[in-house]
């Protein structure tokens, strides 16, 4: 296996979501998958319903006894749901600066249950953003992070991208999943360069977990010491792919295929 990536996430028991996704989708890509668990949810892909947070330090401790252990080569950090989780994690990755950290900002489910609370929101801007090597928001994470009162173009999501990278980001990756039009593209804003990722909308209901799948997926190429643009290109496909062969499972929004084979 090429690429130790470690997920910290919370769980979904419907697997299509949270660390079962980024397990699936770090094995699928060839990595080797760890992961410290943040939350138990209680959801299905209908609905977010409930959120249990792990303890802060038991947290802590699963990524402390990992990085005893195994030297990741990428920590992909996803649901978070406390400050105080927030504030044991950054001095950890204080420490281990060397190993690239991929975040993506789980703010609100696409049910609307609010899966960080306000003052984890304010501890990420502070402690986490500074630290990140790729940050991943869509385009609600990305307005509310950046103050923004909306984005509703690809002129936004550039904007929103750029005030997230003055705020401390060395990257960020804003998702266009929910613009509207027949093309969704995926905008890297990095310090220097500005780079677009599109593909046709699919008409579909199969999107649980899309963006931990794609965060994930990211880890990986960059775990595998892929480059960041190439590494974003290579999940933007992976994701394409495992909604358009998704399994069809569950009632409501239904999860991608995960194990889905790249050309």
């Amino acid at each position: 296996m090429n690429g130790k990536i470690l997920a910290i996430a919370g769980s979904d028991p419907s697997g299509g979501a949270g660390i079962q996704a980024d397990i699936k989708t770090i094995s699928a890509l060839g990595g080797y998958a760890m992961a410290a668990i943040t939350t138990l949810t209680v959801q299905n892909t209908r609905q977010v319903y409930d959120v249990h947070p792990i303890a802060a330090n038991i947290v802590a401790d699963q990524v402390t006894a990992v990085l005893k252990d195994i030297t990741p080569d990428a920590i992909k950090l996803g649901m978070m749901a406390s400050a105080e989780t927030l504030k044991q994690l950054s001095q950890i990755f204080v420490d281990n600066s060397d190993i690239p950290l991929i975040v993506d900002p789980v703010i609100k489910s696409t049910s609307g249950h609010s899966l960080l609370e306000k003052s984890g929101i304010e501890v990420l801007i502070s402690d986490i953003l500074p630290l990140t090597d790729l940050l991943t928001p869509n385009l609600a994470e990305a307005a509310q992070l950046a103050n923004m009162e909306h984005i509703n173009s690809i002129k936004d999501m550039m904007r929103a991208g750029e005030k997230l990278i003055a705020m401390g980001a060395a990257a960020v990756l804003v998702k266009g999943g929910h613009l509207s039009g027949d093309i969704l593209t995926d905008v890297l804003v990095c310090k220097d360069d500005i780079y677009k990722f599109s593909s046709p909308l699919i008409a579909t209901k199969n999107t649980h977990g899309t963006g931990c799948t794609l965060a994930s997926a990211i880890a990986t190429g960059i775990g595998q010491g892929i480059a960041l643009k190439d590494a974003v290109g290579r999940a933007h496909k992976y994701v394409h792919n495992a909604i358009l062969q998704a399994p069809e499972i569950g009632h409501g929004k239904g999860p991608l295929n995960h194990f889905v084979v790249l050309d």
